[in-house]
């Protein structure tokens, strides 16, 4: 359980470091053009697990204290997290970045829905006028992506990807509400020890079933790879994670909306992919969405914000 009340300021900090993190995550995935998407999530989860292990060693973290429910909540996130990322990572091979990163970060519209189904948990109105908002951003994006120019509607590869980011969105909403639960008792290092070790364990399984090559890639790529573990993975989960003990699943959903603005500019940067005037409005409404949202982000039995 929490000690007590983190200072506002201090947790709007930390999440904020993780949502910048996480916006290098499709940058890194389209630098590694010869990797497929399979390799390139087990690569990011498996290094990731490989320090928190040693780190968690070093600290001599004690996980026997893990009750039998809250180490089945751990497994069920680690297996959550693992098709978010497989089914997300392989949307970036279809899509645009901005297209991608838009659908598979709706997932405060998922959080919404099974946060009121499963755990009766009561939205405030400015919770839910910034869903109603960052949607509508979202959509902005997506209309005004200049990506997207000369692609068809009716593209079966475009909408292939569009289908895999939203999917990525729904595993990434119950990752998040599974993980809201879960954090209240335990620590972050050791909850994201776990659930990091089983996503890579199951991405691992996958790759070998399927009979996909561990080796034999571009240098450059293996370096994305490793990138992409130590930057949006450990950094940016775990601040992200950290903020989940002290913040409504609602509200750290909405900021990692956020997202979108960060790899839509990186994109822009790096690849060409421009940005229209319905994609700066779509990202005024999500920053909008995270600023009337983060009044009532707090969990209130923590005292918080």
């Amino acid at each position: 359980m929490s000690n007590g009340p983190e200072n506002p300021l201090k947790t709007a900090a930390i999440l904020a470091i993780g949502i910048i993190a996480i916006s290098f995550a499709a940058i890194f995935v389209r630098f590694c053009t010869d990797v497929p998407s399979l390799m390139i999530a087990a690569y990011r989860l498996s290094l990731a697990s490989a320090v928190m292990i040693v780190f968690s060693r070093q600290r001599t973290l004690s996980f026997r204290s893990i009750g039998r429910k809250d180490l089945v909540l751990c497994i069920a996130a680690g297996f959550f997290l693992s098709l978010h990322f497989m089914s997300w990572i392989a949307s970036l091979k279809f899509t645009s970045v901005a297209s991608s990163v838009v659908l598979v970060t709706t997932n405060p519209l998922f959080v919404g829905i099974l946060s009121s189904i499963f755990f009766k948990e009561r939205c405030h109105a400015e919770v839910s006028a910034g869903i109603v908002l960052c949607i509508a951003g979202s959509l902005c994006i997506a209309i005004g992506d200049g990506g997207m120019e000369g692609l068809r509607i009716s593209d079966t590869k475009v909408l292939m990807g569009d289908g895999l980011a939203l999917f990525g969105a729904v595993m990434a909403s119950c990752y998040l509400l599974v993980g809201s639960r879960v954090r209240e008792r335990m620590p972050t290092a050791v909850y994201m020890t776990i659930v990091t070790t089983v996503s890579a364990l199951i991405l691992l399984f996958l790759a070998i079933a399927l009979r996909t090559p561990f080796t034999g890639y571009k240098a450059e790529s293996y370096i994305f790879l490793i990138l992409l573990a130590a930057v949006p993975q450990l950094i940016g989960h775990t601040s992200i994670n950290w903020a989940l003990r002290h913040l409504r699943a609602s509200m750290v959903a909405i900021s990692i909306l956020g997202e979108a603005i960060g790899a839509t500019s990186l994109a822009y940067l790096f690849f060409g992919e421009t940005v229209g005037i319905l994609q700066v409005a779509g990202m005024a409404l999500i920053f909008t969405a995270i600023v009337i949202a983060s009044r009532r982000g707090g969990k209130e039995r923590e005292g918080l914000w």
